[in-house]
């Protein structure tokens, strides 16, 4: 594995709350269950380290509190931070995590917004993710730099893809090489010409759409207990196949049963072990 991947997104402080169900408008629940720590894109690069790849944070941070928080936890997965903190502190999100593991978020922005550009090599894959295009900052240096970047890029929607102009998707997507999103999302940019589309469909697994053709990568049956980070758990692990050389199909595969093992466990960064997906896999044969 020669190449890294590259993260120019956003990584912000989770705060996790667990409760029975969404309140009425203007109620209130008790939270059975309150979790601090590292999201975002923290969890794709978290994923894909623990898949086995090198990873670069190439998104920016701040300088209090949760900046530091943010860069500990990096540094705990391994993860090269390309730039040095600035102000203001990074952003917040505040996902609330119902019964059935569904869950709603509410994001601040920070420091986050603020996107440099980093040199990479053929083999590394970009990731880029929608939450960037919501910071015109960001907006322009991706697509000042992804016309000279020769490597692969990969990106995810994110939630927020109808909050997007359409001029901004035409703009960057022009440079994707992979578009990773859930259906719902999918539904939102189905006129795309991307050379690869993967939409992610939960315990359903994912469909592989290249020119025209569909191919459907079964997913894992597993009792979900909190979906934060699934999608994030696919595409870290899918990118650090590719990273190995992995082909299309059985990057997929694993990255189904990285996303399967990932919703069995409380908590956003809840990525597997390559080992741990090996095991997984092994109930299959």
């Amino acid at each position: 594995m020669s190449g890294r991947l590259v993260h120019t997104g956003q990584v912000v402080v989770d705060l996790v709350l667990r409760i029975d169900k969404m309140p009425p408008r203007g109620g209130d629940v008790l939270a059975s269950d309150f979790l601090q720590t590292a999201g975002g894109g923290f969890n794709v690069m978290a994923a894909a380290r623990r898949a086995g790849a090198e990873v670069v944070y190439a998104g920016s941070h701040g300088s209090g509190t949760y900046g530091d928080l943010i860069r500990a936890a990096l540094a705990a997965e391994g993860v090269l931070v390309a730039h040095p903190a600035t102000e203001p502190d990074s952003g917040i999100s505040v996902a609330l995590v119902e019964s059935d593991g569904e869950r709603t978020f509410v994001t601040s922005p920070g420091a986050e917004g603020h996107f440099t550009p980093v040199d990479t090599t053929p083999d590394d894959i970009v990731y880029v993710t929608g939450y960037s295009l919501t910071h015109q900052h960001n907006v322009d240096a991706l697509i000042d730099w992804l016309p000279r970047v020769e490597a692969k890029v990969l990106l995810d929607p994110s939630p927020l893809v109808a909050d997007i102009p359409a001029k901004t998707w035409r703009a960057v997507l022009a440079y994707v090489d992979i578009l990773s999103s859930n259906a719902t999302e999918a539904t939102k940019l189905s006129d795309v010409d991307v050379p690869t589309v993967i939409r992610r469909e939960g315990p359903n697994g994912c469909t592989i759409i290249e020119h025209g053709h569909a191919t459907h990568i079964p997913g894992f049956a597993v009792r979900a207990v909190d979906t934060n980070g699934a999608g994030d758990a696919h595409c870290g692990v899918l990118a650090a196949e590719l990273l190995r050389g992995n082909d299309l199909t059985t990057a997929a595969t694993r990255a189904n049963a990285a996303a399967a093992i990932a919703v069995t466990r409380h908590g956003p960064a809840t990525a597997p072990t390559r080992a741990e997906v090996d095991e997984l896999l092994q109930t299959r044969m």
